[in-house]
């Protein structure tokens, strides 16, 4: 049965990451928004202090040297991270839980360095043509002696042209659909490797198209066996999907703080907005679409917890709900504020375009709703 009370060092999680937030992240929210980035040695110290907080690579096991926490604790940290920017909480980047897969030269030389914050690590899985659907994956890792040669493109690569390496996953074998891929982790300065788009969206966030031509990898950079790259894949986005899910709660939940004081200090006619019965219907709307988003998205993380071996249909289900609601939430703070909604230095409209991103981001609204119909009726 779920348990809604925190424990200790799950509210203190909670308070020190909100406060993080507020006070190191919120108050330059002005220049990245005007300037679509961050001065070198802003982003640098914000993630210092991440690292300093434990935030930074608070998913992984002690064991590798991560922070060890549960999937709940990591997201209520996503959720709190999700109140800024999202090109901002990119600063609390943390490492693939793919990596924690890294044994010997891998963990020395990719692993340990993306823990220390000394690199950066990103996924390349979406393709021009294979986008949501990962068993259309067309990029092939040819084996050439005792090493691959890949060759591809990916797309739509969050830090990509950023990252000091990629996990890259290729088609190995012969066989169609999900069959015949493997994982790969690719160094950024592979020859063969170039950056050949930099990809511009409504929010400001880092995306790259990449291309592979003949880029040599050794064997011994495989991660897991060869033809368990879906099986790996698939674990990756059940992850991905509820990180998501907690990061479009926290921007609803900045939606809601954002109207509420919007309304409570604008007057009409020497009323307040909040004065009114249509405006508090539409804040209770509001308010009970969060929570109930916010139920979805630990669930999920509560299931994980539990030793679920998957968590394909509870991810799908917070990743849908939670970003499709926080679309309606932050549009109905748009609409409370009026003409200043849409207004250039609202934050209601930099939340606006921050969402309407997520609602495409691991995987299509579309997408979640046939893996959760698939689950449901039992189908392949």
């Amino acid at each position: 049965m779920l348990n809604f009370s925190l424990s200790d060092e799950q509210q203190m999680l909670v308070e020190m990451t909100r406060s993080f937030v507020e006070k190191e992240m919120m108050p330059h929210e002005a220049i990245l928004e005007s300037t679509d980035d961050l001065p070198p040695e802003l982003a640098s110290s914000l993630k210092k202090k991440s690292i300093e907080l434990g935030l930074h690579a608070c998913n992984l096991p002690e064991e590798v040297g991560g922070g060890g926490l549960d999937a709940v604790s990591v997201m209520l940290i996503e959720k709190e991270l999700g109140r800024t920017s999202l090109a901002m909480a990119e600063c609390a980047h943390r490492p693939l839980n793919i990596l924690a897969a890294c044994k010997g030269k891998q963990a020395a030389e990719f692993l340990e360095p993306t823990i220390r914050g000394d690199k950066r690590d990103c996924i390349a899985m979406t393709e021009p043509e294979a986008g949501s659907d990962v068993a259309s994956i067309t990029t092939t890792a040819r084996t050439d002696g005792t090493d691959y040669l890949i060759d591809g493109c990916k797309t739509w690569i969050s830090n990509g042209g950023i990252a000091d390496h990629y996990v890259v996953f290729a088609r190995t074998g012969e066989e169609s659909g999900t069959r015949g891929l493997s994982a790969f982790i690719v160094p950024a300065d592979s020859p063969g490797l170039s950056i050949t788009e930099r990809i511009e969206t409504i929010a400001p966030h880092p995306l790259a198209t990449l291309e592979f031509d003949s880029v040599r990898v050794p064997a011994e950079l495989r991660v897991g066996a060869p033809g368990e790259g879906f099986k790996v894949a698939m674990a990756t986005l059940d992850i991905f999907r509820s990180t998501v899910g907690a990061a479009a709660l926290g921007l609803a939940r900045r939606a809601l703080s954002e109207a509420v004081r919007f309304v409570g200090e604008r007057k009409i006619s020497d009323r307040v907005l909040a004065s009114y019965q249509m405006t508090q219907a539409r804040i209770a709307d509001m308010a009970t679409g969060v929570d109930a988003a916010a139920l979805l998205v630990y669930r999920a993380a509560w299931t994980k917890d539990s030793g679920a071996p998957r968590i394909s249909r509870e991810a799908s289900m917070a990743k849908l709900f939670a970003t499709e609601e926080a679309q309606r939430v932050i549009d109905s703070a748009v609409q409370l504020h009026g003409g200043q909604g849409v207004r250039t230095g609202r934050k209601v409209e930099e939340l606006y375009r921050d969402i309407r991103a997520m609602r495409v981001y691991e995987g299509a609204s579309e997408i979640q709703k046939l893996i959760i119909a698939r689950q449901t009726l039992g189908v392949p």
